[in-house]
């Protein structure tokens, strides 16, 4: 019997808690998805606690082409929505503490200086 095509690639995905988001662990090979559940719990149960594991044989999973990759890109400038555009205000309360009176100006108001 030959073994050419016996195992199959599967990627496993597990959530920590209930409300935890779906995470990717790891890849593993086995001959079914049956087993590769079995393989990933196995792992799973030394290693951390888990309420659910996702076994997806790697050939059904559909990456994006090259084409369809581009059509994320932003058709139109939305840099408005990035917080990025803040940078400034640092510089600007700093010129501004700057231009604060001091203790020394405020004390010759009253005609007295300082030590």
């Amino acid at each position: 019997m030959s073994t050419k095509g016996f195992y199959k690639e599967f990627e496993v995905f597990s959530k920590r808690t209930h409300t935890a988001p779906m995470q990717y662990q790891f890849s593993l090979l086995a001959p079914n998805k049956e087993i590769a559940l079995v393989m990933a719990q196995e792992n799973f149960m030394r290693r951390e606690p888990a309420v659910d594991i996702w076994v997806v044989q790697r050939g059904d999973i559909r990456k994006m082409s090259q084409e369809e990759r581009q059509s994320l890109q932003r058709i139109d400038n939305k840099d408005y929505r990035n917080t990025k555009g803040y940078g400034y205000l640092k510089k600007k309360w700093r010129h501004y503490e700057q231009g604060m009176l001091d203790e020394q100006e405020i004390m010759s108001w009253g005609g007295k200086k300082k030590g």
